[in-house]
């Protein structure tokens, strides 16, 4: 029997890569099958990871961190043979890079992730795959635009300054410098994210608290993304609100709109992406059985993760789907009706405790693997 393996990673504790030796080292204690392994994820932390794991190479560059002046060593894939570089923001102005009380996002830019895209084409990439979650900024893609070759003025004709905050000040836009190496090539945006750049729903109101912007602070960032819109949209000759209402356009900060509007970006569901550069579906072909999972089980599984797409694609073919995580929160009702023949959490199905299973998850999971493949591969 051939056991398809495709986990993302158990968050804060185990990558997928080590996920999938854990459970592997089990299934094959147990015997009785063949492994084939397909690294997921879903545009959040881990997408690089499952690039990698793919056959794509690392590159590593020195760029801006989450605030100016600030400098960091980041991280993507590339495949020269594809010219197709995978991106993540967060390895440039990540909000998993600092502190809680080091928290500004009214003074954290986007720079760091235009200097990125600006590596990744000179290396001569020709499609970026950029994965949006994490960022620590809440500044429209103000400074990814500025890091691309786009001027953003006050009223003196002065560069603007970096963050969010400063977008209160904005009084012009010239998108004529933009990098001329960016012709032609073609951005693809991996998140689930749908909120809008502005309002209720957009970048300040529903992320800007997490990073760290006070209760004053949000509505006044929500104007200024809004000044921001209305200044590029205008500059771009397009009805207010073209891109700026677009389904995504508040992702990591607002970047989402920079990306859409000013490299004519499109946006994807990450897994959807991530399943393309990975190989999942040719690997699916393969399987008798598919095994997938990640940290937590929960509600927002069902809304766009990785094991989710992935119960959607192997119940479509009739497969069975086991998961396997740390800690689950789902009804059984709830995880059949989103294709999971069965959960296994460690955290419940083994003697593990929560800490236990935090500080050394390995041996409960190859005890699970082992359960899985007793119960379901004999």
């Amino acid at each position: 029997m051939k056991v398809l393996l495709a986990v993302d990673k158990f968050k804060g504790t185990l990558t997928g890569a080590q996920l999938t030796e854990a459970l592997t080292a089990g299934l094959e204690g147990a015997g009785g099958c063949e492994v084939i392994t397909c690294p997921i994820a879903d545009g959040g932390d881990g997408t690089v990871d499952a690039a990698l794991a793919a056959g794509y190479s690392e590159v590593t560059c020195t760029v801006t961190g989450p605030f100016a002046g600030q400098s960091v060593t980041a991280r993507y894939a590339y495949s020269p043979a594809e010219r197709t570089a995978v991106l993540e923001i967060a390895e440039a102005g990540g909000i998993a890079r600092l502190r809680e009380d080091q928290l500004d996002t009214w003074r954290a830019t986007s720079f760091g992730a235009g200097e990125l895209v600006l590596h990744a084409v000179g290396a001569g990439a020709r499609t970026l795959i950029i994965g949006l979650g994490g960022s620590a900024s809440t500044d429209g893609g103000a400074g990814l635009m500025q890091a691309l070759g786009v001027k953003l003025q006050d009223a003196d004709g002065r560069d603007l300054a970096p963050g969010g905050g400063a977008l209160g000040q904005l009084a012009s836009v010239d998108v004529a410098g933009l990098d001329e190496r960016l012709a032609g090539v073609e951005i693809i945006m991996a998140s689930d994210v749908t909120n809008p750049l502005c309002g209720p729903s957009g970048a300040a109101a529903v992320y800007g608290p997490q990073k760290g912007a006070t209760e004053e602070q949000v509505p006044q960032l929500d104007q200024n993304l809004q000044k921001l819109a209305d200044a590029v949209e205008e500059t771009l000759n397009v009805s207010r609100g073209t891109f700026a209402d677009s389904p995504g356009a508040g992702a990591a900060g607002g970047l989402g709109f920079a990306c859409l509007s000013v490299l004519g970006a499109t946006m994807r569901p990450g897994v959807d992406v991530c399943f393309e550069f990975t190989g999942f579906h040719r690997a699916l072909e393969q399987a008798d059985i598919v095994i997938t999972g990640e940290g937590k089980f929960d509600e927002q599984t069902l809304q766009g993760k990785g094991p989710a797409g992935v119960a959607a694609e192997a119940s479509a073919r009739n497969l069975p789907v086991i998961a396997v995580c740390g800690i689950s929160e789902l009804s059984a009702a709830q995880a059949h009706d989103a294709g999971f023949t069965a959960v296994y959490s460690v955290v419940g199905d083994t003697q593990a405790t929560l800490e236990e299973s935090l500080a050394n998850p390995r041996p409960y999971l190859q005890e699970l693997a082992a359960t899985i493949a007793s119960t379901h591969l004999s």
